[in-house]
């Protein structure tokens, strides 16, 4: 045993290990950052082997940190800190001047305030939003890495506003862009930017970030851009930005600065009794709840494979095939699917890729395909598209036709089975039940905000453990101790499974648990039956999801069912689409799709513009295809496509009533007398402004009137935002407050009212909502220049009772 004692620091992080020795003069004698792919003890037990090859048996005092340290620390009697007070240990010791630290980590998003020698800080709770793992299940979006990510942001031209309170609600808004043609480079800083907004709006809530700035985590380390969105953002200059050293392994530093020598519980051991420790097996009792395993022997899954490869579609060879053909494409959330039948029905041609960030190419290799395989006396007759991209894939290729994907779905479920009553279909983010009633579609349900458990979850989750699509799914179905992830969102799953990891179980078990989940999600989360039976006695499986045997496994065991899944479950669309083009195909007709020649000669181009129809100004993406063709999406108006608007003179009342509240001519300066009033264009505004107008006016004061709603405004309120459950509109009141403080009226008049005007007697009651009553109360206390007493802010309580 080495005399000279060092200490050692662990950070067990949701998905890294970190690990640092320093020596007694606080120098960094050995650090590593290794990501643990759920292998905690594994990984760890790899970067101490290291530390032992590179510093000997030395003498350590151990101390562990992190999210996923606490059990750990337990079981191998070692000391734990919490990690907040390591990183803040680390700061005082290594980079004093720091006033704020922004720290991201895998699941964990952090800002600490140091003022006075207090400690604030503020944590994500049960989201993890805008965080380490966010961004990888953004990157693998448009098909590249953290740090692939990083590269794309460098080059980018515009941004996009993206959610980024959690990773389902961002992909809804990237996904249209991808399938639109937007660039990566751009999306990648809009990523980016999208952390930066959620950090500073739902962390920061309301307390500024100012001073020097310390950044920290592995994100914040590796991605250049991620930090220089920050930058940009927050207006730091060089003075006032803590660049450190190892900024990501802050956490291990600190823990190991925590080590105490004299404590009597200090956990002194050699490097060598340390590695000997993680060399057995910890074994934890079960916290998570398990469930029954989907099969219980192979007999029972032979089974259950023969009853399903029983439900095939008839299929021809393309290159032998004489006569007319028909094509359906269905481009999806992330992949893109072609299906080639003959009059039959007959599959002649079948196509199923990820988008890899271009639906459009994706496509285009499709079609090449089916062209180069078909003989010359085949003929596609008719075309048509559906899915997202659908009217993206009609105007590139000038397919025949375009179907909403509801039908086109019940279209091929019904050539399956003629008397089907519900079609479950699970895709890459969305979950969809439709019910058929007289053959015909009677209802659709669809997952609107949650998509938690659909494909994409399920893939970025295989990828996060190391694993692929097809081994994390066969891995599920002998499981012996599936997790119960219930009913919950993506972060709780993630939670949930991270506690299970803790507890040892194997990634068999956390397969088959989201399998489980995502049946779970679909039905009650969903389509949110109380009993299976509700779905229909004939169902049919659709999705690439259900290509997943435990996936369809966990639904029949969940609904009691033997449900129908097609041998071409991930192609049904597409499929349904050629379906609908073979019934639309007259004899004669001439298709109006592009010929072999002109889609390999197909050029096409991406460009971002911004429409100045209206105040709106769309964020417009253009396609333009070769022969002077283009697509125009993310208009709202005819204006966006170069048409006029309303070209039938329709009466816009939304715009009357806009004009009719807020268009009236304040007094010029020489004629009021008694100065500037500031009225925020916000909530109850959009009723009373006409009163509280012409109130002031006639007492003789210019009425200053902010502007219209944009998201410049929302971001000059962004760090005054208490809280992120408030509703959108109320935090649009930051950012008008802020705009008039910024125009030095003499004072900003915005009243509480709890009782609005009884416009109709018979009402049980005329109150405001909370929000409206009293959300100036909010303002007055949360925005800097009013707290400080430098802007007159009033905001009295008052009825329109009387």
């Amino acid at each position: 045993m080495s005399e000279t004692l060092y200490r050692l620091g662990i950070d067990i992080g949701s998905t890294t290990v970190k690990i640092a020795v320093l020596d007694p003069a606080n120098k960094i004698l050995f650090s590593d950052y290794e990501r643990h792919f759920a292998n905690i003890r594994e990984t760890l037990h790899t970067l101490l082997e290291k530390a032992f090859q590179q510093l000997g048996n030395v003498t350590l005092l151990p101390v562990i940190t992190g999210s996923g340290g606490l059990t750990l620390a337990k079981h191998l009697e070692v000391p734990f800190v919490q990690e907040v007070l390591a990183v803040s240990t680390s700061l005082e010791t290594l980079a004093p001047k720091t006033d704020v630290a922004i720290e991201l980590g895998g699941e964990d998003a952090k800002i600490i305030y140091f003022e006075d020698g207090n400690v604030e800080q503020r944590m994500n709770g049960i989201c993890a939003g805008g965080t380490g793992s966010f961004i990888d299940q953004m990157a693998s979006l448009i098909q590249t890495d953290a740090m692939g990510l990083n590269e794309f942001a460098k080059n980018y031209q515009s941004l996009y506003t993206i959610a980024a309170r959690c990773g389902v609600f961002a992909k809804s808004d990237i996904q249209p862009l991808i399938n639109d043609g937007a660039t990566k480079e751009d999306l990648a800083a809009s990523i980016f930017q999208a952390v930066v907004n959620q950090t500073i709006s739902g962390l920061a809530c309301g307390k500024p970030i100012r001073g020097h700035v310390a950044f920290l985590g592995g994100p914040l380390h590796f991605l250049s851009e991620l930090k220089a969105a920050f930058v940009r953002t927050l207006k730091l200059d060089d003075e006032h930005i803590i660049d450190t050293d190892n900024s990501h392994l802050f956490a291990a530093i600190g823990s190991a600065l925590n080590a105490k020598a004299d404590a009597p519980d200090n956990g002194m051991v050699t490097m060598e009794q340390m590695t000997n420790k993680l060399n057995s097996d910890i074994h934890m009792e079960f916290e998570v709840e398990r469930m029954e395993p989907l099969f219980k022997d192979e007999a029972e899954y032979e089974e259950f494979g023969r009853r399903h490869d029983s439900h095939c579609v008839g299929t021809g060879e393309l290159s032998q095939y004489h006569g007319n053909c028909f094509l359906g494409i269905d481009a999806g959330s992330t992949t893109t699917k072609a299906a080639l039948i003959d009059g039959q029905g007959r599959l002649l041609y079948s196509f199923y890729s990820n988008n890899n960030g271009s639906p459009l190419e994706t496509a285009i290799r499709a079609l090449k395909e089916i062209y180069s395989l078909l003989p010359a006396d085949a003929k596609i007759v008719r075309s048509c598209s559906t899915g997202y991209g659908e009217a993206l894939m009609k105007a590139a290729f000038l397919l025949d036709d375009g179907q909403v994907e509801t039908v086109a779905h019940y279209y091929a479920a019904a050539f399956f089975d003629p008397q089907v009553d519900c079609i479950l279909d699970i895709g890459g983010q969305d979950m969809k039940c439709i019910k058929i009633k007289n053959q015909t579609v009677d209802s659709v349900l669809l997952n609107e905000a949650c998509s938690s458990g659909c494909g994409s979850f399920i893939e970025t989750f295989a990828k996060s453990l190391n694993y692929s699509v097809q081994d994390f799914a066969k891995a599920a179905l002998f499981a012996e101790h599936p997790i119960d992830l219930g009913t919950r969102c993506t972060v709780f799953m993630n939670s949930k499974v991270k506690q299970a990891q803790k507890e040892g179980a194997a990634v068999s078990d956390i397969s088959a648990g989201l399998a489980y989940s995502v049946i779970k999600n679909a039905l009650f989360k969903v389509i949110k039956v109380s009993d299976a039976s509700e779905l229909g006695k004939r169902i049919v499986v659709q999705g690439g999801t259900f290509y997943n045997d435990a996936v369809l496994r966990s639904f029949e065991k969940i609904a009691n069912c033997e449900a129908i899944r097609p041998d071409i479950a991930g192609i049904m669309g597409a499929f349904g689409a050629a379906l609908i083009a073979r019934e639309n195909y007259h004899t004669g007709d001439q298709t109006t799709m592009l010929s072999f020649k002109q889609i390999n000669e197909l050029k096409f181009s991406t460009s971002m513009a911004k429409c100045r129809g209206c105040t709106n100004n769309c964020r417009l993406t253009i396609n333009q295809f070769s022969g002077g063709r283009q697509y125009i999406s993310g208009n709202r108006c005819e204006r966006g496509l170069g048409r006029q608007k309303n070209e039938n003179n329709t009466p816009n009342l939304f715009e009357y009533k806009l004009k009719r509240i807020f268009d009236y001519e304040p007094l010029p300066a020489d004629k009021a007398v008694r100065g500037r009033v500031g009225i925020p264009r916000v909530l109850n505004m959009y009723e009373n402004y006409p009163f509280w107008f012409t109130f002031f006016n006639e007492l003789e004061y210019e009425v200053v009137l902010s502007p219209l709603s944009t998201h410049k405004i929302y971001e000059l309120g962004i760090e005054s935002i208490p809280s992120e459950s408030e509703c959108y509109p109320a935090k649009l009141a930051h950012g008008h407050v802020q705009w008039l403080i910024n125009q030095k009226t003499d004072f900003i008049f915005y009243p509480a009212l709890f009782y609005e005007r009884n416009e109709t007697p018979d009402a049980n009651n005329h109150y405001n909502c909370p929000i409206v009553t009293s959300y100036s109360e909010n303002i007055k206390n949360n925005i800097e220049e009013i707290g400080r007493g430098e802007v007159r802010f009033r905001n009295p309580f008052m009825s329109f009772l009387a």
